[in-house]
């Protein structure tokens, strides 16, 4: 059952409390279909289950959203996933796990990732670097594929900022490492 597979998703992804109810009522036929389908979703002990959009926090959502899809993923033929910041709202070991749930759908899909996370984009097997581009009238947005180089330094900046330190490049090139 769904709901099941996303509470077990969920509880690996920090939220064993998690309970998520799919609610289906059937209505008349419309174009729309025939049932009307509501997630009732909670991330805590002894609170009752609501409309997801009320209730879930940005990181909770982001966990609920990346559940969805990485359950979704095994039963479509989706050869490429686009991730827009779905690591919006968490951190720390919770990333870590993220990251590891897109590189295991990445042995079976094509994964693309936008992130702001050392630990998710550690995970991929290429690293591009998406910025803007001031230097003529008009401001234009490139894509660069990073070197192994380049990618630690950048790891190593999403680690500690403008002013990269020895232990942030050290660190990037373990998160690097891990498999």
């Amino acid at each position: 059952m769904l709901s099941q597979e996303l509470m077990n998703l969920l509880a690996d992804l920090g939220m064993p409390n998690a309970v998520l109810k799919v609610n289906i009522m059937p209505q008349e036929p419309t174009n729309e279909g025939i049932d009307v389908i509501n997630f009732l979703f909670s991330a805590n002990k002894g609170v009752n289950p609501q409309e997801i959009s009320k209730v879930a926090s940005g990181g909770e959502f982001s966990r609920l959203m990346l559940a969805v899809k990485y359950i979704l993923a095994n039963k479509t033929a989706l050869p490429t996933i686009i991730f827009d910041e779905i690591d919006t709202g968490i951190s720390g070991e919770i990333a870590f796990k993220m990251g590891k749930m897109l590189q295991t759908m990445a042995n079976q899909h094509q994964i693309m990732a936008i992130t702001h996370l050392p630990q998710i984009a550690s995970k991929g097997n290429n690293h591009y670097f998406v910025y803007k581009d001031n230097n003529t009238e008009r401001t234009i947005s490139r894509i660069k594929q990073l070197s192994e180089q380049e990618r630690v330094q950048e790891i190593a900046q999403m680690i500690s900022g403008s002013t990269i330190s020895e232990n942030a490049i050290r660190s990037a090139k373990e998160l690097l490492e891990m498999v």
